[in-house]
């Protein structure tokens, strides 16, 4: 197998990825290829990813090159973790409409961040996807770059094989086992919805409805300063979400829109000794503790280490996807996950052709999306505000179509509850000065 990573300097991905594929024996024998532009950031992904099949002593063979055509050719699997800017332009993505009072928390899904990281990462998809017909038509892609929604939309339209991935459902899964005192191996859940924003229809212990357990921790004061947005939504809206609290509060009119109100989060947060609030930027945005965690010199120094071989290399597995999928179909093991595809007939109450979030079923015939039916109409009704601004996005970019992006900033529920329409003209003509380097599509 001939295993493509498109973004390969982004090495927390890539390290987790690949050691994953090293851990399964019946994936001995594969091509790793790292592609990235950045050639620094490529030659450390090399070295790290090259000590790591080094030591879990499997036969795999590492590539790395900068050419993504060169990388591309005769891939079977296609792992896409890019970020185009980097962090200096997510920086931008928060800042520019701090300005007119719209308080991101990571500005990554939707919000004026979401849309113009996406857009940014559209234009990069527009080769990917020329490529890929041409060098490796059924290759599957495994996209886990943010926006997730617009961008597997936007690469299913273009007739690849693709599936998005996200670790928030798992991830919840795992705090909501903590949460209700059970063992996570032993949690049934069934998720549906959006990626950042899907929903805990059902979660069982041993086919015990587990909703009356958690909705027993609404009144904790310990649990409100750990997930104060969360239980609020569960409280009002009846069911869990899987984005976390700081993610989730950025996709609704709610939670962002005053400064009262964001200050009343920050006590909540901080009522149990939580400094919870840092990361999720109750108080401002969030930008600055982000950026400054993705830039930490401890992480690039134990980088450093364990290419260094100073320090182990830990081989086991993480919770992502990826590498599961890949052996699901190369070996017929069934397998059961989340994923973003395309919604055909599966939630009957979204709009069809949108990218939605459901259980899907992995074998050697590849990815089966689940039906799942009408989801409960309020949530139905929150996913669909996402939904039209993500359509848009979409819409805009291949119709290279300017005024459906000011439209979807017009249709952001956070940026439509603090600015007028005018002021979101505005933003958005900020916006685009801020991304003209990234956006030569729209002239």
């Amino acid at each position: 197998m001939r295993i493509v990573f498109i973004g390969a300097g982004s090495v927390v991905f890539t390290r987790n990825l690949t050691r994953d594929i090293l851990s399964f024996p019946e994936l001995g024998g594969s091509e790793i290829v790292l592609m990235d532009i950045d050639g620094e950031r490529l030659s450390r992904a090399q070295k790290l990813v090259s000590r790591m099949a080094e030591t879990a002593k499997v036969p795999v063979r590492v590539i790395a090159t900068t050419d993504r055509r060169q990388a591309l050719a005769g891939a079977d699997y296609v792992v896409v973790t890019i970020q185009v800017g980097g962090t200096d332009q997510w920086e931008v993505d928060i800042r520019v409409p701090e300005r007119f009072g719209v308080g991101q928390c990571v500005g990554d899904t939707i919000g004026p961040g979401g849309i113009f990281r996406g857009l940014r990462h559209l234009a990069v998809f527009d080769g990917l996807i020329e490529d890929m017909a041409d060098l490796c038509p059924r290759a599957l892609v495994l996209q886990y770059s943010n926006p997730m929604a617009i961008l597997t939309w936007r690469a299913a339209l273009a007739g690849l094989r693709v599936v998005g991935l996200c670790h928030s459902v798992q991830g919840t899964a795992r705090l909501l086992a903590e949460y209700c005192k059970v063992p996570e191996e032993e949690l049934t859940y069934w998720v549906a919805g959006i990626n950042h924003q899907a929903w805990f229809l059902t979660l069982e212990h041993q086919g015990r409805d587990l909703y009356p357990r958690l909705r027993s921790l609404l009144d904790s004061s310990e649990m409100l300063s750990l997930e104060p947005v969360r239980l609020e939504l569960m409280r009002r809206f009846g069911y869990f979400v899987t984005e976390s609290s700081g993610h989730a509060s950025e996709y609704l009119p709610y939670f962002r829109k005053r400064p009262d109100l964001l200050a009343s989060l920050v006590k909540t947060f901080e009522s149990a000794g939580s400094d919870y609030s840092a990361w999720f930027g109750y108080g401002r945005t969030g930008g600055d503790v982000a950026v400054r965690r993705l830039e930490e010199p401890a992480y690039e120094q134990e980088v450093a280490r364990q290419i260094a071989g100073t320090e182990p290399i830990e081989l086991r597995r993480s919770d992502e996807y990826g590498a599961h999928i890949i052996l699901a179909e190369q070996t017929g093991t069934p397998l059961r996950i989340n994923g973003n595809v395309i919604n055909d007939d599966l939630i009957t109450n979204l709009p069809g052709g949108a990218c939605v979030e459901v259980p899907c079923l992995v074998d050697r015939a590849g990815v089966h999306p689940c039906v799942v039916g009408a989801l409960p109409p309020q949530l139905a009704s929150l996913n669909r505000s996402n939904i039209a601004v993500q359509e848009l996005v979409v819409k805009g970019h291949i119709e290279r179509q300017r005024e459906a992006i000011y439209q979807a900033m017009a249709l952001d529920p956070l940026t439509a509850a603090v600015c007028s329409l005018d002021e979101i003209w505005q933003l958005t003509d900020d916006m685009f000065l801020a991304n003209e380097h990234w956006l030569t599509q729209f002239g």
